[in-house]
């Protein structure tokens, strides 16, 4: 490694480029070898020789590229975009590189946040912040100069999507981001930052929204309890609020944790939405 670089990953894997100079190549197959990551670079290591990517040099991460049938078949791979086409990558240890491949692209960025920016519905009179933020295993954790943390947990992601805003008079991208708090409070964090890190961390963010994602089957009364609760309704009145029969509300409550959109927080049945049912609890409210 050179002066200042750090390496972040080391593993076996595959790897090809399935375009180059803008035309797809359908006859590729597979080299297997190894994967090192540094905080600048990207090294492919092998039987044919060295390759090195520049992270400065990716355009873009993500999306799938199965032109053959022996590209289809891996389940999980990268595809990073440089100048000269795409390369997909399948590592060995899939998960924990792409957690390292995320920091490094990530970690050395400066952000501006804005947390909360709507906390239980209600929109916060808060201010944009520098801020940094850390990629890790099961969460995106930000620290802004005024000394707040943020942990947006990627399995607890409602909602995330870009636009955007005017910032100290600047048209910026922005990314926000619907989560929750410890206490199970229902929070949007804007973040923004160059278009570059800002597209890697939407690709970041999406992937955990599409852990919450869900198409469940769901009555008229079950989305009624599920917009009472994110408006923040207990559950325990939730029977007077609505006008049902407190065993009624209970199966009810059964239901929807068996379905994995509310979770259990005491045996009788107080819940709190999680990402999934803050979702649908969202679109229920749109839609009326």
């Amino acid at each position: 490694m050179k002066p200042g670089e750090q390496k972040l990953g080391d593993t076996r894997g595959r790897f090809l480029q399935v375009i180059k100079n803008g035309r797809e190549m359908h006859d590729v197959d597979w080299t297997s070898g190894r994967i090192l990551l540094s905080n600048r670079r990207l090294i492919l290591a092998g039987t044919g020789g060295k390759r090195t990517i520049q992270l400065s040099k990716i355009r873009e991460f993500g999306g799938r590229y199965d032109v053959n049938q022996r590209i289809a078949t891996v389940s999980d791979y990268f595809s990073v975009h440089i100048p000269s086409g795409v390369v997909l990558l399948a590592p060995v240890d899939y998960d924990e590189f792409e957690t390292d491949f995320f920091g490094a692209l990530l970690n050395t960025e400066q952000f501006l946040a804005r947390h909360p920016a709507v906390a239980g519905g209600v929109v916060q009179n808060t201010e944009w912040e520098k801020s940094r933020l850390k990629v890790e295993t099961e969460a995106v954790s930000m620290a802004t100069v005024g000394g707040k943390f943020v942990e947006i947990r990627l399995d607890d992601i409602g909602d995330v999507k870009t636009g955007e805003r005017t910032i100290v008079d600047e048209h910026r991208s922005v990314i926000e981001v619907e989560h929750s708090d410890d206490e199970g409070t229902s929070l949007q964090t804007y973040i923004s930052g160059s278009d570059r890190a800002i597209s890697f961390l939407y690709t970041l963010l999406r992937e955990g929204e599409e852990l919450s994602e869900t198409s469940i089957d769901l009555s008229e009364t079950d989305k009624q309890v599920l917009t009472a609760l994110y408006s923040g309704v207990s559950p325990f009145d939730i029977p007077n609020f609505l006008g049902l029969d407190v065993d009624e509300v209970e199966e009810l409550f059964q239901r929807l944790i068996d379905h994995n959109v509310v979770e259990e927080i005491r045996v009788r049945h107080e819940v709190q939405l999680n990402a999934r049912g803050r979702s649908i609890a969202s679109d229920a409210i749109n839609e009326q």
